[in-house]
């Protein structure tokens, strides 16, 4: 089997030059550039070099606000970043998107099974074991806020609810692993969720709580 750098250059090989906010091309030598996709007809881009500059790239958006989550469509623009090997852009999309190419690999080689949302939540422990307590409808309206791709998370989830109710509000594009081929031929690797994150059990945590309190405070 290919090693994973040597997988995510043939993906580029092949066409899949797109990854969340990210386009990746490749350059003579067997070197690569990437910048963020609206930036792709920009010149006079700030050049860095090397994959450990993604991870400084990653950590601000536009605002130079702290992004808590990477997979937020809120990466910041003007830059080009320069990795001279397969295993050095291994490290960089890792930078920008934890995991999200050996995920992609899993799915490909059918190996990645998801976890429903009621599921992560009934295994919380501590401060979080209050997410357990999450109702049914107000769950579903709250992932469909936070998981929103256009202004919470640009991953594909593939978990249901529960193991017997799915999740509302996303198209089925947004519920799947499909490839997406742009009018250009660049095909995009899909960042996918196949459990909820830490983030969105603190959410759940503290939808639980809010209501709660409100209860409490009208005894």
């Amino acid at each position: 089997m290919r090693s994973l750098p040597e997988t995510i250059a043939g993906w580029v090989h092949d066409g899949f030059s797109l990854l969340g906010q990210i386009r990746i091309t490749s350059r003579p030598g067997g070197s690569f550039e990437l910048r963020h996709r609206e930036d792709v007809a920009v010149h006079g881009l700030e050049e860095f070099h090397g994959p450990s500059a993604a991870r400084d790239l990653s950590f601000f958006d536009e605002a130079r606000n702290y992004r808590p989550l990477k997979t937020a469509p809120n990466l910041r623009r003007g830059w080009s970043l320069i990795v001279e090997t397969p295993e050095d852009l291994r490290l960089a999309l890792d930078h920008f998107y934890p995991a999200m190419t050996a995920l992609w690999r899993s799915q490909l080689e059918a190996s990645l099974s998801s976890v429903p949302l009621r599921d992560t939540l009934d295994r919380q422990t501590g401060m979080y074991a209050a997410s357990k307590r999450l109702q049914d409808e107000e769950g579903l309206q709250l992932v469909a806020s936070a998981c929103n791709s256009k202004t919470g998370c640009m991953k594909r989830m593939l978990w249901p609810f529960t193991k017997t109710v799915e999740l509302t509000g996303f198209s089925r594009l947004e519920r799947s692993a499909d490839v997406l081929t742009l009018d250009s031929g660049e095909k995009e690797i899909p960042l996918l969720c196949h459990e909820a994150c830490n983030i969105l059990v603190a959410a759940c945590r503290e939808t639980v709580k809010k209501r709660e309190r409100a209860a409490a405070a009208t005894v």
